[in-house]
């Protein structure tokens, strides 16, 4: 198999034998393509403990050969994709219990699995593939950090657009188009450009809105490479020097995020992780303006497991990588988030991202 998916199906079976169950149905693409290297947009994987089946259209007929190992069999389906499926584990005499992603698979398609196969014992299964995504390799740690890099480099070539009287969108065009020209396969999410008070809104996006002197800009953004995500958050003051207010909640943040990047590590739960951050936050009465996670995963998806929150009692796995990312947001005056990458071990966190997290005037 490709070296970036060697292993992992036997890590798979493994964990389907444990549970009891002949094989899974997978239906997420970014599990598919953990599985197989399969980058298409449309496919269901079947894994057996013997066998493993990718269906696809037509559009993927030769991607999807060039891409995946010849030990994984390519069906391309003409017309119904399910009903397919079910005759596939009708033929498959040795498949009784089957699960299932219960989180993508409609009730409809499991329904037509039921009314094909009756025999089939169907059974949901929560996270299985995400949980093996969980600890990243060094392939995947080596594309995060490169999508990290690249961002961190169209960050710097949008700078000069960051001025007053220029609208958020026109900086989150700029910053987006430095992405691509440097590689960046896509946009993992939205790219959020907020200044003024609209940096208060965590997921502000970019408006018509223009810079004004003295605004605190945050940027969100991030760059994608072979798959994987990076995931960034800086901030800057455009036309003035910051404010002493500014500054105190800015610096307040950025303890904050160096107190979690100093004590995480591998085996404390994703709680525990979280309050590293919050409790510094807490203590000078900002601790209702901080009302999101400490961080998430990153890897194929921009949030995945594991997640750094206060409800959160699972361990953070080995070999995960995460955002570090708390804040303060204040109603109508505005708000201060900084973000870095880390994988996380159990000597502590390694930065994948450039640590880059002084308040920048741009004067």
């Amino acid at each position: 198999m490709p070296v970036r998916v060697e292993g992992r199906l036997s890590k798979l079976r493994a964990e389907l034998e444990a549970q009891g169950l002949d094989g899974l149905i997978v239906t997420h693409l970014p599990n598919i393509r953990y599985l197989t290297g399969f980058t298409g947009s449309a496919g269901v994987l079947l894994v057996f403990h013997d066998g493993v089946v990718l269906l696809t259209d037509f559009r993927y007929e030769v991607q999807a050969s060039s891409e995946i190992s010849p030990d994984v069999r390519v069906e391309v389906v003409q017309s119904d994709t399910w009903a397919r499926l079910g005759n596939i584990i009708g033929d498959s005499p040795r498949v009784g219990r089957l699960g299932f992603e219960s989180a993508i698979v409609t009730v409809a398609q499991e329904a037509k699995l039921r009314e094909c196969r009756p025999r089939i014992q169907l059974e949901p299964v929560e996270d299985l593939v995400e949980r093996l995504r969980a600890s990243k390799d060094e392939d995947e740690i080596a594309s995060i950090r490169q999508a990290a890099s690249l961002a961190a480099q169209a960050l710097e070539a949008t700078l000069p657009a960051i001025t007053i009287g220029v609208r958020e969108l026109d900086v989150a065009a700029r910053l987006e188009n430095e992405l691509r020209v440097r590689g960046s396969e896509w946009h993992p999410f939205r790219t959020i450009v907020a200044c003024g008070p609209r940096t208060a809104l965590p997921h502000a996006g970019a408006s018509e809105k223009t810079l004004q002197a003295g605004d605190f800009v945050l940027i969100d953004f991030g760059a994608q490479v072979d798959g994987y995500c990076a995931d960034l958050t800086r901030m800057f003051v455009v036309g003035a020097r910051a404010t002493e207010k500014q500054k105190t909640v800015y610096d307040l943040v950025c303890r904050a995020q160096k107190n979690a990047l100093r004590h995480i590590q591998s085996g404390m739960t994703g709680r525990d992780a979280d309050r590293l951050a919050r409790r510094l936050i807490e203590e000078q009465g900002f601790g209702d303006q901080f009302g999101h996670s400490l961080g998430h995963g990153l890897g194929l998806e921009v949030h995945e497991a594991p997640r750094l929150s206060k409800s959160n009692e699972s361990p953070v796995p080995e070999g995960a990588v995460v955002t570090i990312e708390p804040g303060v947001y204040i109603p109508g005056w505005g708000g201060v988030r900084i973000e870095d990458d880390v994988l996380v071990t159990n000597g502590g966190a390694k930065l994948l991202s450039d640590g880059n997290t002084e308040l920048v005037e741009l004067v």
